[in-house]
């Protein structure tokens, strides 16, 4: 009886043993419970991140943003986000090449699709009194197909000899002035170019002229954090033009190559308004800073609507250039062309998503291939 009841005792304590060891490998393994292998030295700890830099300086302010600096490097193609423009105008161009020959029906078809395409109905008469012409002289033949190259082509002609290019002085700081109604996409467009211009290597401070939106310096703010651009804010209800003139001046101090300055959106049809548009014209201008552009910020999905405007601000502020915003949202893509042959105007940027590399220059030939595809 006691050598069984010694023989239970040591199997207890060896079962006991054996639990406790089970125990301490799974907890030298680590969560999960996986054996540690004895061969394989313990991981050390990863290193804390070190904190971001402070990169606003000087006089500016910079939002508490720990985004990731933006991507700009992948442009988007103006064939891949045409779509709604392209769907409308290619439903006229398809049932055009599918006619025998060319006729008088061939012309009322090409006429509705550029009225619903918004060329306009001045430039759509031009366009159809030269190929009409050119179809008398035989260009054309009596091919549809041949029609729409020809077309294709004087729509790229109406761009040429333009300067697209983004002008800046040779002796920094250069001023970017924006301009426009509310809602056209003034401040994205300033945040999108601050990350494309810093990518390329420029100093930029932003001004946020919009004193009359909270929203506005805010947004300015965080873009200007993850472009790694200084930024200058006035109080709420400030004097834009005082914000403008601090920004030009600490953009000479800290030798900053650009200022982008943003402005209050108003209606072109507000004399005061319109009148305090020019003053912070006037004092963006004075040194050290050059105003180099005056960039007309557009909304292409108001169409026409968007021709009046344009004209009371060109009037206004000498604008040297176009922003067409949300092109890939409308139908109504002409307006690129009604924007050219009515203003004189070079559209020098086009808006094509919501990213910071969807802000394009804008290409004629490429356009037209995406329309006529």
């Amino acid at each position: 009886m006691t050598v069984v009841l010694i023989v239970v005792i040591v199997l207890l304590l060896a079962l006991l043993g054996a639990g406790t060891a089970t125990v301490l490998r799974r907890n030298q393994a680590g969560l999960g419970g996986r054996a540690a292998d004895p061969s394989i030295a313990p991981a050390e700890p990863e290193p804390e991140p070190e904190p971001e830099p402070d990169r606003s300086g000087g006089t500016g302010t910079r939002a508490e943003n720990d985004a990731p600096p933006v991507p700009v490097d992948a442009r988007p193609r103006l064939a891949d986000r045409l779509g709604r423009a392209k769907s409308l105008f290619g439903t006229s161009l398809a049932a055009i090449r599918g006619r025998a020959r060319i006729d008088d029906a061939t012309f009322e078809e090409l006429e509705e699709a550029l009225l619903l395409a918004d060329v306009g109905l001045p430039l759509t008469n031009r366009l159809l009194a030269d190929l009409r012409s050119r179809v008398r002289s035989g260009e054309a033949g009596d091919s549809p197909t041949a029609l729409l190259d020809l077309l294709k082509s004087d729509v790229v002609a109406l761009f040429a000899g333009e300067d697209r290019e983004l002008q800046v002085a040779s002796d920094p700081p250069s001023v970017w002035l924006f301009v426009g109604v509310n809602g056209v996409g003034k401040t994205t467009t300033i945040g999108k170019l601050a990350a494309r211009e810093g990518a390329s290597g420029r100093s930029v401070v932003v001004a946020a002229g919009d004193t009359f939106r909270a929203a506005a310096g805010d947004q300015l703010a965080m873009w200007a954090e993850r472009s790694g651009a200084d930024i200058v804010r006035g109080a709420d209800g400030a004097d834009p033009s005082s914000v403008v003139f601090d920004a030009v001046q600490h953009a000479a101090a800290r030798g900053a190559d650009l200022v982008l300055a943003d402005t209050a959106g108003r209606l072109h049809t507000k004399v005061n308004l319109m009148d305090e548009l020019r003053k912070v014209r006037r004092v963006a201008a004075r040194p050290p800073g050059t105003v180099t552009e005056v960039l007309l910020v557009l909304d292409a999905t108001t169409g026409q609507n968007g021709l009046v405007q344009a004209r009371e601000f060109a009037e206004a502020v000498e604008v040297t250039g176009v922003v067409l915003t949300k092109l890939d949202g409308t139908a109504k893509g002409g307006i690129v062309c009604a924007i050219r042959s009515e203003l004189g105007l070079p559209i020098k940027l086009v808006g094509l998503g919501e990213g910071a590399s969807d802000l394009v220059p804008f290409d004629p030939e490429e356009f037209a291939d995406a329309l006529f595809a």
